[in-house]
């Protein structure tokens, strides 16, 4: 929603303010219009694979829908991991098997409906809680393995905001490139009165004008959303690394959590009193 407001702040002050003392008619250049956007068409299509190209473009509306990442999401995300946990120290690794391997049939999993319907997150709570049923790896070797799988994940998730910047980077040249063309144009046409010669020319930096608008005003402001977007998305997998390897290193399920709520971003961070009468108020339920 933000990012639409920003669109329209960005017109009222650029086109808004031009129309005031200038015609608007004299910006309406079909053809440079075309040329920049086919050339930007061009672009994403030349730099990217198939697979490539359909994560770009898949990401690309995320930025119009709010983050689910909440302090209420974050609630019940460190609940859920206090239950299982107090599970473990009660029963023992081997009573959470069933709920590692068949995570959707878990009567612990499904209580927690926002948590559980994000796969990627299910994915590495099971896979983690999966080796530590196993017990063939102590805490350092999970750490490191755990850090390689959040960096991946982070790579792989920051490459639309990374295209992205690079397009909006490229555009003000494609806005050139069209300019010159016009320019071009102008100069087969030098016989003409200066009152045709003066609206070609300025038809001619119609393209340069469009180019940086679109990458400054417009595109830019998607990656930089991106971006945001990504790292929001890596907290989360914070939080369940530290809790988790608090729990390995034989902290009781209440601190372990704690470990868990430190690591999370202030806004999205519930209070110690906050959490310990959440959990105690579902304790209840």
């Amino acid at each position: 929603m933000l990012l639409l407001i920003g669109y329209v702040v960005v017109l009222l002050s650029s086109v808004g303010t031009y129309a005031v003392h200038g015609s608007l008619g004299a910006l309406w250049v079909p053809l440079e219009y075309i040329a920049i956007v086919g050339l930007t068409a061009g672009y994403l299509v030349a730099s990217n694979s198939p697979r490539s190209l359909k994560v770009v473009l898949g990401a690309i509306p995320s930025v119009l829908k709010g983050s689910h990442l909440n302090k209420a999401l974050y609630m019940d995300l460190l609940a859920m991991l206090f239950e299982i946990l107090s599970k473990v120290r009660k029963e023992g690794l081997m009573s959470i098997e069933s709920d590692v391997e068949n995570p959707e049939s878990s009567p612990i999993f499904s209580k927690y409906a926002s948590v559980s319907h994000d796969h990627h997150v299910m994915e590495f709570i099971c896979d983690y809680l999966r080796m530590m049923v196993g017990g063939n790896l102590n805490a350092f070797e999970i750490e490191n393995l755990m850090d390689i799988e959040i960096e991946t994940h982070h790579h792989e998730a920051h490459f639309p905001a990374h295209f992205v910047q690079t397009l909006a980077g490229g555009i003000p040249a494609f806005g050139i490139v069209v300019a010159v063309m016009g320019v071009v144009n102008v100069m087969g046409s030098v016989g003409q009165p200066p009152a045709v010669l003066g609206k070609m020319i300025g038809g001619a930096l119609v393209g340069t004008f469009l180019g940086i608008l679109l990458a400054y005003g417009f595109v830019e402001p998607i990656a930089n959303q991106l971006n945001q977007k990504v790292d929001e998305g890596s907290k989360i997998y914070q939080c369940i690394k530290v809790v988790l390897l608090a729990s390995m290193n034989g902290y009781a399920p209440q601190v372990a959590i704690e470990f868990g709520r430190k690591v999370l971003y202030s806004a999205d961070r519930p209070t110690f009193i906050e959490l310990e009468d959440d959990i105690k108020a579902r304790k209840g339920k």
